[in-house]
């Protein structure tokens, strides 16, 4: 667990070390926030205090930004071969991939965290849903750590940062988008298991206050799958 701490730390530190973390943190914040309160005027003219539109902007936001943090990860360090200096100490890659994975999730912690004062103006509105509140940053993180794993896992089959990039937001793309689409064109058993696979169902479930066993597992699953993939595709290239 040591070792994995300080990749973290070292992949949090290079963030901020070569400006990415400002960048991305400004982008997200200034996003998320200009259509939270564009697209969320309601909650001014009728008085409603709730965050329903910020989760659901965020969770676009986060759909972008978390490949854009994820693509250096280890196709960066595979082509300039830091990855292979790192490798040849006692360090495993499931340890690797774990520090890499921990240190991204610190940064997206940071970028929820700063958002923090939207929940201030609104509580300072009306009567806010602390629950529901709470369920909506639950919801952003369980999402964030199912991206982010899978950002991780484009980032181990390539050593092109656009590349990696382009293959988060696709296979993203199947769990933002495509499996809802397919989900309300088919119907029975077919367009269950769609539904199932649809990652924004299982978010919205959450950030409406419901917590069910089900969500988490479904994110939990995304994300232990991304990791092990990862963490095959780096044993396989460390081999050859």
């Amino acid at each position: 667990m040591h070792t994995i701490w300080t990749i973290a730390k070292r992949e949090l530190a290079t963030f901020f070390d070569s400006l990415i973390a400002y960048i991305i943190l400004a982008l997200f914040l200034g996003f998320s926030g200009f259509f939270t309160w564009l697209y969320g005027n309601d909650i001014f003219l009728v008085g409603q205090a709730n965050l329903r539109v910020f989760f659901n902007i965020a969770s676009w936001s986060l759909f972008f930004f978390i490949p854009a943090i994820t693509m250096k990860m280890l196709a960066e360090e595979r082509k300039t071969g830091t990855l292979e200096l790192l490798l040849t100490k006692s360090v495993s890659d499931r340890e690797v991939i774990l520090g890499k994975f921990l240190g991204s999730i610190l940064l997206i912690c940071i970028a929820l965290a700063a958002t923090l004062p939207y929940v201030i103006t609104v509580a300072n509105i009306g009567n806010l849903d602390n629950g529901g509140t709470i369920c909506g940053y639950l919801g952003l993180l369980l999402l964030s750590i199912a991206y982010t794993a899978i950002g991780i896992f484009a980032s181990s089959i390539t050593t092109n940062q656009i590349v990696a990039f382009m293959t988060a937001l696709l296979i993203g793309l199947f769990f933002q988008i495509i499996f809802g689409v397919l989900a309300q064109n088919f119907t029975g058993s077919l367009g269950q298991f769609f539904d199932t696979l649809d990652l924004q169902s299982h978010f919205e479930s959450i950030s409406r206050g419901v917590l069910d066993s089900k969500d988490l597992v479904y994110f939990l699953s995304i994300t232990v799958l991304g990791l092990y993939l990862g963490e095959w595709s780096l044993s396989k290239r460390h081999i050859s």
